[in-house]
């Protein structure tokens, strides 16, 4: 019985395994910030794209490291619609996204080319997110809150879901065939 649920049992504990690592050297990386009261250099990293996206489309925008928290507020016109913190910054869901993918994979190469489009994918899609959200929070604030807790994680998520599925269907799957006609 064991061994027809062997590949099952693989993948989870690579899944976990990679999970758990990743989410250990991330929270390394934010102590490291956070017990200063700093925001992390990633999250001021987004944040300055997501400034960098509004100015593109025409919004007066700009970014300011909070002192007393660890968070970069961002500035539409004379108004402060939000902040972004650890939170915000999509790592905790890439590194989710990525053990999956790990848990998952046949060949480094593959692997690792899907593993960076996709997080650069992931990135584009939180910076548009977190711009959208900001937009909403200036001219329909009424709606903010729903956007925030229940549209935005849809987008994210759906994102992830969607690559996942690209993963398992058309990257994974083919390497596994391409292998297995070779041995024929």
């Amino acid at each position: 019985m064991l061994k027809e649920y062997k590949p099952i049992l693989i993948f989870l504990l690579k899944f976990v395994f990679f999970g758990v690592l990743l989410m250990i050297l991330y929270n390394v990386y934010l102590n490291q910030y956070h017990k200063f009261n700093l925001p992390d250099p990633y999250s001021i990293f987004i944040a300055d794209c997501t400034v960098s996206a509004l100015n593109t489309a025409g919004f007066e925008a700009k970014t300011h490291i909070d002192k007393s928290n660890p968070w970069v507020w961002i500035k539409m016109g004379n108004q402060w619609p939000s902040y972004i913190n650890e939170g915000c910054n999509a790592i905790s869901i890439m590194i989710v996204f990525v053990a999956f993918v790990l848990a998952f994979s046949k060949g480094w190469l593959k692997t690792t080319l899907f593993i960076l489009i996709s997080l650069f994918i992931i990135q584009l899609m939180n910076v548009f997110r977190i711009g959208l959200l900001n937009w909403i929070f200036i001219y329909h604030n009424e709606y903010g809150k729903m956007a925030h807790d229940y549209l935005f994680p849809a987008i994210i998520y759906g994102t992830i879901v969607v690559l996942w599925v690209v993963w398992v269907k058309y990257v994974a799957q083919k390497t596994e065939k391409k292998k297995e006609n070779e041995v024929a």
